[in-house]
């Protein structure tokens, strides 16, 4: 979240920064200057109420004559003073408090170098790798390819779950079994990030912490809990009911970010990856990609997170948008990396750039990977800070700075091999790289 100080007291300046992403919410705004205004006011009143009492108490302190009609004046009015003290002190928190839920609902503020726009059609295309596949043949999709290899069940999915889910079978089965290994192999022991194993359902506390809560909660599979199950969470940790409940993990994200929540850290950078099943409702994304596995419920992700100092955060954003990237350069897969303009970031990023891989069977690019830059405003959600190490000991905490992106969404890698490594008599070629986590197959036939 942004810094409620800095809302309300640079309002204009961050409202004119919203309106670069697109966000204009001219109730919500209104209201925040409202509150803005009200909280000056009684900070204002409340710091001259504050030096009055320590006058009178000083010119109390001077009166001799401790029974006195003047001393008891004072006292009086000392206590007066306090009462009305409280009582502003106690409407002071209920404004912040207020402002505090309001400004849970601003997204983030862009970074002054994130290209100006708000429309996909404006983001900014950095580079490109590799080449796209030659093919002298009509390149089938992944639905038909899988299909057609007997690796890819969507109609048995539906007897299950319903629509939007898949059915790996045989080597499609393996093949993302070996993808989550491959890409966690390499982050760990080519990049040096430490592998974490995480829960697939997550507290409301940990999506408010990485900015899933409030805004995204439609997005959502929230789980219907009884009442022994909440009574034991509640005495376990402390706290009421709707402080433990519990989600379908969206993203791994949200786990791997929490793991830092209300702590400071001794040194950073501090890295991690990780895999987790991922569950996302959809919502808002009717009759969108609902042919294949672009767009499911259930998708399985490589998740890559580096909690870093500010000042290095730039430097760090692009090393991690680049271990990303040296996935698709392992598997030989074309891709381009996109700079999102202000409009098209996710909520919370500062700035954010995608990875598209090109995918021959639907003649485009597709992002198998956003990589964002958050600044603080997870860190302040979460209350995650780090201890700048030229302090030492006694140095006070600042905020760290957390990045994160897909290393990468394995559904879509999955995509992107069937499409690019595909065969004019419908076979698919596995890439070098992947073959010693499949026992050596070299290709995949009909």
């Amino acid at each position: 979240m942004l810094d409620v100080r800095l809302v309300s007291d640079r309002l204009d300046e961050v409202r004119a920064q919203l309106a670069g992403r697109g966000f204009e919410d001219a109730e919500l705004l209104a209201r925040l200057a409202e509150l803005s205004d009200r909280r000056r006011g009684l900070i204002t009143a409340i710091e001259s109420q504050r030096h009055e009492r320590k006058t009178a108490s000083q010119a109390m302190g001077k009166i001799a004559d401790k029974k006195s009609e003047e001393f008891t004046a004072k006292r009086q009015e000392l206590k007066a003073l306090g009462d009305r003290i409280q009582a502003d002190e106690g409407v002071l928190r209920e404004v912040e408090a207020e402002l505090e839920e309001l400004v849970l609902q601003l997204p983030n503020l862009p970074s002054e170098d994130a290209p100006e726009g708000l429309r996909e059609e404006q983001n900014v295309e950095l580079r490109q790798w590799g080449e796209r596949p030659a093919m002298d043949f009509e390149p089938q999709d992944h639905v038909a390819l899988g299909e057609a290899l007997g690796i890819l069940d969507f109609a048995r999915a539906v007897k299950t779950s319903g629509s939007r889910f898949v059915v790996l079978r045989g080597m499609g089965a393996r093949l993302e079994r070996a993808l989550i290994q491959f890409m966690l192999d390499m982050h760990v022991d080519q990049h040096g990030y430490t592998e974490v194993w995480t829960p697939a359902l997550v507290k409301a506390a940990a999506l408010r912490g990485t900015s899933q809560l409030p805004k995204f909660e439609a997005d959502l599979f929230k789980i219907a809990t009884d009442e022994s199950f909440a009574a034991a969470q509640v005495e376990a940790g402390g706290g009421d009911a709707s402080d433990h409940a519990l989600y379908l993990c969206p993203t791994a994200e949200v786990p791997i970010t929490n793991l830092h929540a209300d702590e400071i850290l001794e040194q950073v950078p501090v890295t991690y990856c990780g895999y987790t099943a991922c569950f996302r409702s959809e919502a808002g994304s009717y009759g969108r990609d609902t042919r294949g596995m672009i767009r499911q419920h259930q998708f399985d992700k490589v998740e890559l997170v580096r909690f870093v100092a500010p000042e290095d955060a730039e430097e760090e954003h692009a090393k991690l948008t680049a271990h990303a990237e040296a996935v698709l350069q392992a598997l030989g897969l074309h891709y381009r990396v996109m700079d999102l303009c202000r409009g098209d970031m996710g909520f919370g990023a500062k700035r954010c750039f995608d990875i598209e891989v090109w995918l021959p069977g639907q003649q485009q690019y597709r992002e198998i990977s956003s990589c964002s830059w958050f600044g603080d405003f997870q860190a302040r959600r979460m209350k995650c800070r780090y201890r700048p190490a030229d302090g030492g000991k006694k140095s006070k905490p600042r905020l760290v700075h957390t990045i994160n992106g897909s290393g990468l969404a394995i559904g879509r890698t999955l995509i992107a091999l069937l499409e690019n490594y595909q065969q004019a008599d419908g076979s698919v070629l596995i890439p070098e790289a992947l073959r010693p986590y499949v026992g050596g197959r070299e290709v995949l036939t009909p």
